[in-house]
Order: C-alpha cells, then sequence, then structure tokens
C-alpha cells in the first residue's frame, strides 16, 4: 500500500487540514505505510522535504469569510508523471478545490486506485453556493462516480453528503498529545500574575476576533489583571488593532504567526478563547486547548458543539456574535479558579479520545472497506 495524502491547501499558511494532513502522515511513519504528501505551490521557490510533492498552483481566496485555494494543474501531463512514478494504490484528498481535484480524478491512472476524500468544512455559509445551489449537488454526484470512500471530520461536514452512495465514515481531527499536554514549558514573559486569555486562528471575519477584543473591552473595565495573547495573522488583523488603539485597550498582544510556540502558548493561558462565529466544521484549536488541560470559552457554532458537550461544556458557549454573553462566559472563569481547573482537567479527559493514535487505526480500517469498493469497479 503507497498512499497519496494530497491537500489542495497551501503549507505556506497555517490551518487545520495541514496539521491533520502533516500528523496523519507522523503516524503513517510510525507504522511504516508508505505515503507521499501533495500540494500545490503558492512561490516559485518552496520546499518542505522529501515526502513532500509540489504540484499545481495555488491562488488564494475568500470563501464564506475564510481563506481557500483555487488550485490549477496547468501542465495537466504533470498530473501523470506523478502517478506514474510514485505508483500509489490509494489517493486520500483532504478537501475538494477546482479544477484540481477534478483534473486529478479524471486521470486514467486514477482509474486503478482507491481514492477517498476526508471533507473537513462547514460551507453553511458559502455565497458561491447560495448563487449556485445545485453546484454542490453536482459536485456529490462526481464524488459518486470517482470515490470509493468518503471521511468527514463532523456530522457537520457528513451532511452536505447525504446523497454519497459509496462507503462513508464520520472519523474527526486528532490532536498530538505529545505535543499538546499540560505538562509543557510555560513562556515567563507571561507568568506576572495576570489571567492569561488566548486567541489561536487565522484572523479573518468567521475566526470572530472582533467579538472577542469587544467582550475583553467589557471585562477590562472591572478586571484590570487580564491579558489578551492573540496568535495568528490575516485580513483582519489592522481592523483588529485598529479597534484596540481606538479604544486604548490595554494589554492585547498581537503575537502574529508563531506554530512552533503553540504547545507553549496554550500551557501559559489561563482561559482559551474560540470566537468563531460560523464555518466550523470541528475546532482543531479547542481540542489542541483541551489537550493541553485549558477551559475553553467560545461561541457555538455547529463544529464546536460537536466538542463541548454535555452540561460541562454547553455552559460556556455563547450565541455567536452575542460579544456581552461571552463575556459573561469568561467572566465566570476569571472569578473561579478552580473552576478553571477543572474544566481544564474535564477538558484533558475528553481530549484522549481524540489521540492520533486511535484516529488513524479507524482511517486505516477505512482504507480496507473502500478496497472492496475498488475491485468492484471492475
Amino acid at each position: 500500500m503507497k498512499v497519496a495524502l494530497i491537500s489542495f491547501h497551501s503549507f505556506l499558511e497555517p490551518g487545520g487540514v495541514k496539521i491533520h494532513v502533516l500528523n496523519l502522515a507522523k503516524e503513517f511513519e510510525k507504522r511504516k505505510v508508505e505515503f507521499k504528501i501533495i500540494v500545490p505551490r503558492r512561490k516559485i521557490k518552496e520546499n518542505y522535504g522529501k515526502n513532500v510533492i509540489l504540484l499545481g498552483t495555488s491562488f488564494p481566496l475568500i470563501w464564506g469569510g475564510g481563506a481557500s485555494d483555487l488550485v490549477f494543474n496547468f501542465i495537466p501531463i504533470s498530473i501523470e508523471r506523478c502517478l506514474i512514478k510514485e505508483k500509489f494504490t490509494i489517493l486520500h484528498f483532504h478537501n475538494a478545490s477546482f479544477p484540481s481535484f477534478f483534473q486529478i480524478l479524471l486521470s486514467p491512472l486514477s482509474f486503478k486506485t482507491t481514492n477517498i476524500l476526508t471533507f473537513h468544512s462547514d460551507i453553511e455559509r458559502s455565497n458561491f453556493l447560495k448563487k449556485f445551489p445545485h453546484f454542490f449537488e453536482i459536485f456529490v454526484n462526481f464524488c459518486n462516480l470517482r470515490l470509493d470512500g468518503l471521511i468527514a471530520v463532523s456530522k457537520v461536514a457528513l451532511k452536505y453528503f447525504e446523497n454519497f452512495k459509496k462507503p462513508k465514515v464520520l472519523i474527526p481531527n486528532g490532536v498530538d498529545l505529545e505535543a499538546f499536554n499540560p505538562k509543557n514549558k510555560k513562556i515567563e514573559r507571561f507568568l506576572d500574575g495576570k489571567i492569561n486569555l488566548l486567541f489561536v486562528g487565522r484572523i479573518e471575519e468567521r475566526k470572530g476576533l472582533i467579538y472577542l477584543l469587544k467582550a475583553f473591552l467589557i471585562l477590562k473595565r472591572k478586571y484590570q489583571n487580564l491579558r489578551l495573547i492573540v496568535v495568528g495573522d490575516g485580513p483582519e488583523r489592522e481592523n483588529c488593532e485598529k479597534f484596540t488603539k481606538e479604544n486604548n485597550l490595554k494589554d492585547v498582544i498581537f503575537l502574529g504567526n508563531v506554530e512552533k510556540d503553540l504547545p507553549s502558548l496554550y500551557a501559559t493561558c489561563d482561559i482559551f478563547c474560540a470566537p468563531s462565529i460560523f464555518g466550523e466544521s470541528f475546532g482543531l484549536v479547542i481540542l489542541e486547548a483541551m489537550a493541553s488541560g485549558k477551559p475553553i470559552v467560545g461561541f457555538a457554532n455547529e463544529g464546536y458543539k460537536e466538542l463541548m458537550k454535555g452540561t460541562r461544556g454547553e455552559k460556556f458557549l455563547a450565541k455567536p456574535r452575542n460579544f456581552k454573553e461571552l463575556a459573561e462566559k469568561i467572566e465566570i472563569l476569571v472569578k473561579n479558579k478552580k473552576l478553571r481547573e477543572e474544566m481544564g482537567k474535564w477538558g484533558e479527559r475528553e481530549a484522549k479520545k481524540y489521540s492520533w493514535g486511535k484516529i488513524t487505526d479507524k482511517i486505516l480500517e477505512f482504507y480496507q472497506l473502500c478496497k472492496i469498493e475498488t475491485k468492484n469497479k471492475y
């Protein structure tokens, strides 16, 4: 068995799909499963090591209030060359981009491979699909013709494939428990007695940072010992920084993209804040914070509700965009250190259900099921 882990998201940008693919590849290495990662290039010079193949060209695209990629293979024969050289038996796609997804699956060589799609997205708010509602129906019909199996990372993602006729399964994202855990070293400069709130994500409309800033403004009027650490970058960063300056909002620190420091930042924070207003199919950053033993406060979008289950989790989810309610939820934890510790331990227990070892077991089992579907094609 040789697997192609195909992502249509540029590796130049941080993101959930990138993390998912890299962690799955890490587990494959442990198990001696032969694989290569295939991603599009966005710059002339990109190099991610011997196990990553650059195929196609990515153009950044704003999709449903968030960033995505439009991927073209301008030299279609490059697909054939790659598939001939690598001799993959499984093509495992992670999301789909027009037209590259179709170009690969229409290659004659892909008719002999087992083809699987993992769908990571919540596309409910897509303006494109609102204008062209039949496009996704056409997409699912194409998937029925050319795929042998479908994985969705959540119920939110799975609901778009009710008419998919081949094997399909819900396998959530995983979390690297070695990288994210309560034992990680904390960052000294933030250990000055202040309560640290943490945001991690691309600073774009759907991630809702502006609403967290509005909630933080309310809280700072009552509690001077609060700090908000913002990790990430994106098109809304300038507006968010402008808001902090106009409101003389102190103790907000924008760190930019610091992926390598994430385990320590999670360990350092006291409360993790996830204010995404829509478009979350799962909530990988929530899972990382839970694995780090931190309490979570956020907005009740569909993806986050799947992770923050039961009375413990639901209690700390506010109605999307309601920054006043978000401030109230955060204040409960600000005032109660014992509750912060209890919620952190609850999250840590929940996160263990999503270890990458367990998730990879399920994916490999699904590969075997889909191989039967491949044989039935002929």
